[in-house]
């Protein structure tokens, strides 16, 4: 049997929000297995699905550039140490350069990136980097960048606080709307532009969840196929652009499809960057270091 530690405990407890004990339980009947103990738990007590990706776990900005014309545009997410150096002026000038540079460069990739003049600048990026790494004491990375170039549409970006960054392609409206729909995606994160863009593999999983939870509350085997569409269906709505209520919507009900249906416009694709995600962020000890240190000298 495999042995439960407390940081696997503690790591299902954050992405359910369930208890110690409950969490402790299903890593047991799971042998170890965290994704399966998380199904167990969410089939038996309906809790939603992990949140653990839209964790900020690291320091940094997103910086953003989109040219006068609206036809180019891109966004970078730069990383630092602390949130301190994350507020720096010198740091964030240099996040908003190397959006430019992107944007205006198109790099193959970072790597590529990395050997470019820095837009504003006189330096390389590479180069600039680590003079800021000298300047304030930090080690720095370029983490992501995403370039949109379009003909036929435009592009709008929107910055929320510097720790989400969007950018949306799209067709049709005005500048006011691609604000709206920039906007609309920092606040409710929807994993892709329609259904076709899920992952096939998220998909079956809340097929397989729902029918699983119906046998639990002894639903009709004949039942379970209609329950199952009908929870996938729901939760397309709610990780897809289009099947979104739209955050501005005056009647609470209007969703985003409808809402480009009125203004004769459409989304080719969408990109955002939330500052850390998917990084774990090491935890330090203090105390734990001092007493170390302590029994050391003791020893």
């Amino acid at each position: 049997m495999a042995e439960i530690t407390a940081s696997m405990v503690k790591e299902l407890r954050e992405a359910t929000g369930l208890g110690m004990m409950e969490c402790k339980k299903a890593l047991v009947e799971t042998s170890g297995d965290a994704k399966a103990a998380e199904e167990l738990l969410r089939i038996k007590s309906g809790a939603k699905a992990s949140k653990a990706a839209s964790r900020v776990t690291a320091e940094g900005v997103i910086g953003s550039y989109l040219a006068a014309d609206g036809k180019i545009g891109a966004v970078a997410e730069v990383n630092c140490e602390t949130d301190f150096v994350g507020k720096n002026d010198d740091f964030m000038a240099f996040a908003k350069n190397v959006a430019e540079t992107v944007a205006k460069n198109n790099p193959a990739d970072i790597e590529a990136l990395l050997g470019m003049k820095l837009a504003n600048g006189t330096a390389t990026v590479e180069e600039d980097r680590k003079a800021l790494v000298m300047k304030l004491g930090e080690n720095l990375t370029v983490r992501r960048i995403e370039r949109y170039e379009t003909s036929t549409g435009q592009l709008a970006t929107y910055l929320h606080g510097n720790k989400i960054g969007v950018m949306v392609n799209f067709e049709g409206g005005d500048e006011a709307l691609g604000k709206d729909l920039a906007m609309h995606i920092a606040a409710s994160k929807p994993k892709s532009v329609d259904a076709s863009g899920v992952n096939p593999e998220d998909i079956e999983t809340e097929r397989r969840i729902a029918i699983e939870k119906a046998k639990e509350s002894g639903k009709p085997e004949a039942m379970l196929e209609k329950i199952a569409e009908g929870t996938v269906q729901k939760f397309l709505k709610e990780v897809t652009l289009m099947g979104q209520v739209f955050v501005k919507a005056e009647d609470g009900k209007q969703t985003i499809e409808q809402l480009l249906k009125s203004k004769g416009a459409s989304v080719t694709a969408f990109q955002m960057f939330v500052v850390g995600e998917g990084i774990e962020k090491k935890v330090e000890d203090y105390a734990a270091e001092v007493a170390a240190a302590a029994a050391a000298l003791k020893g």
